[in-house]
């Protein structure tokens, strides 16, 4: 038995070691019981999309059915039905080519994928149902039984799916453990054979720091502010309406969120009233609109209104969309208007740090180049985003930057490809999943070489060296 911290939490270490022993003793699971429990989870989601929406809503004060649907409920059965359509052909072990001389004398080279064992899952609170279960669907189509600790900060949410979790699988299968931050530290300190984190970039490091005691492989989806580049040739109404749906969807609580829009200086003007316009449109009121969705905690209530302070105090200019001309003061909803910032200092808060909010800052520029060294100037992003018809301009502004993902014309829909790898790069994260990205996370890729019984062809590659060694390794050793 492998030695553990001694100030690891007992009941969580002995529920680890419970599913490792019942994966140890009852084998690799078949497709048959892969298949079995996503559907379980399917069954989980949709039989239950009402009260997860509601307990969704009830954690953010308001949070719009329709972004719950599309996204937490919609975009995991997605996921599911993805995995369990594809999951046969996934599991196939893959041929791969044997090098000279070996293939001369019947050697042959398969790729098998087996679970990694128990996978460990950190999961935010933005999209509480999504980002939780489904990579716990990807898990379990590689074979997998899974530990889940979802935020403490959607409580609703975090309970309800432990109770439904544990109504559909075993223990065995999976566990949900809910607490707050002491747990949650606790929790990845454990010694998973993978762990999965999706959060902030500062706590990704504590993650990377917690695992490393026990040797666990991580993946870290992490944010980073995504910039949308609007270019000379872009079309303007389509490059304002995707920009304001993307920043506005979860009022900004998205990774994915355009946090900043690069614009030619020419067009900021028509930029920035085309964005308030269909902002308006798309919110004519704020205070119980059922479509605008709340900042999810008085604390991150309290730091976006203070983003907006320092802009303010700065000089820069603050253009709140507010289009029944409500008044926030004293509210108790947790609602924050949309709001755009013109041309802010590169040096606020705003500017450096990750938003995740509906707020918009706006900057001018003269060449593409310029937007291009302004983007590379900063932490490589989880997503970047280019409006343009010109297909040369497209693969120049994509071919000089890194980031995990790009769109162009759009904002955040190549996460919804499940064709796509989801992930981020250097501090906006590490690894991918999603789909047969995701299989492949989560499965060990062992390599078998079979070689066939007659020894005679291999006899000159072993001691006591001679003349037919020499000549056997000769093309080897040529340019």
């Amino acid at each position: 038995m492998t030695k553990h911290d001694p100030n690891l939490d007992a009941d969580m270490l002995s529920l680890l070691e419970a599913q490792r022993s019942h994966f140890l003793t009852a084998g690799t699971p078949s497709l048959d019981e892969r298949i079995d429990r996503i559907n379980r989870l399917i069954d989980l989601i949709a039989d239950n999309q009402d009260a997860l929406a509601d307990a969704v809503s009830a954690d953010f004060g308001n949070r719009s059915k329709a972004e719950t649907l599309i996204a937490d409920i919609g975009g995991t059965l997605t996921e599911l039905k993805h995995a369990k359509s594809h999951l046969a052909q996934w599991m196939k072990p893959t041929k791969a080519k044997v090098d000279f001389p070996l293939n001369m004398f019947g050697g042959k080279a398969r790729i098998e994928y087996q679970p990694l064992g128990v996978i460990g899952i950190v999961s935010p609170w933005n999209f509480p149902i999504y980002l939780a279960i489904g990579p716990m669907g990807e898990a379990f189509a590689a074979g997998n039984s899974v530990m889940l600790k979802p935020s403490e900060f959607t409580p609703a949410t975090s309970a309800l799916m432990k109770q439904l979790v544990e109504e559909k699988f075993s223990a065995t299968e999976v566990v949900v453990v809910t607490g707050g931050v002491e747990t949650g530290v606790n929790f990845t300190k454990l010694p998973f054979d993978h762990m999965l984190f999706t959060g902030a970039t500062s706590i990704g490091k504590h993650i990377l720091h917690a695992a490393a005691d026990n040797l666990v492989p991580v993946t870290l989806e992490l944010g980073g502010k995504s910039p949308a580049i609007v270019t000379d040739n872009a079309d303007m109404d389509v490059a304002t309406s995707r920009i304001t749906a993307g920043k506005l969807f979860n009022a900004g609580q998205v990774c994915l969120a355009p946090d900043y829009a690069l614009v030619p200086r020419a067009k900021v003007g028509e930029f920035v009233d085309q964005v308030k316009t269909k902002m308006a449109k798309a919110y004519p009121t704020l205070q119980g609109n059922p479509d605008y969705t709340h900042i999810v905690s008085d604390r991150q209530h309290d730091r976006l209104k203070a983003l907006l302070q320092q802009a303010r105090d700065s000089g820069a200019e603050v253009i709140e969309v507010n289009p029944a001309n409500e008044s926030f003061d004293g509210a108790n909803e947790k609602v924050m208007p949309p709001t755009i910032l013109v041309d802010p200092s590169p040096e606020l808060d705003v500017m450096t740090d990750e938003i995740f909010g509906p707020i918009l800052p706006v900057i001018p520029y003269d060449t593409v180049e310029q937007a291009i060294t302004f983007v590379n100037a900063r932490p490589r992003p989880l997503a970047l985003y280019v409006f343009s018809k010109d297909v040369g301009e497209q693969e120049k502004v994509l071919s000089n930057t890194t980031s995990g993902g790009a769109c162009i014309n759009d904002t955040i829909m190549h996460s919804t490809q499940q064709s796509l790898p989801f992930g981020g790069v250097g501090p906006s994260g590490m690894g991918a999943y999603h789909g047969h990205h995701g299989f492949k996370l989560f499965s060990h890729e062992k390599a078998v070489y079979k070689q066939i019984n007659l020894d005679g062809p291999f006899k000159p590659l072993r001691a006591p060296f001679g003349e037919k060694f020499k000549k056997a390794v000769a093309p080897m050793l040529k340019k």
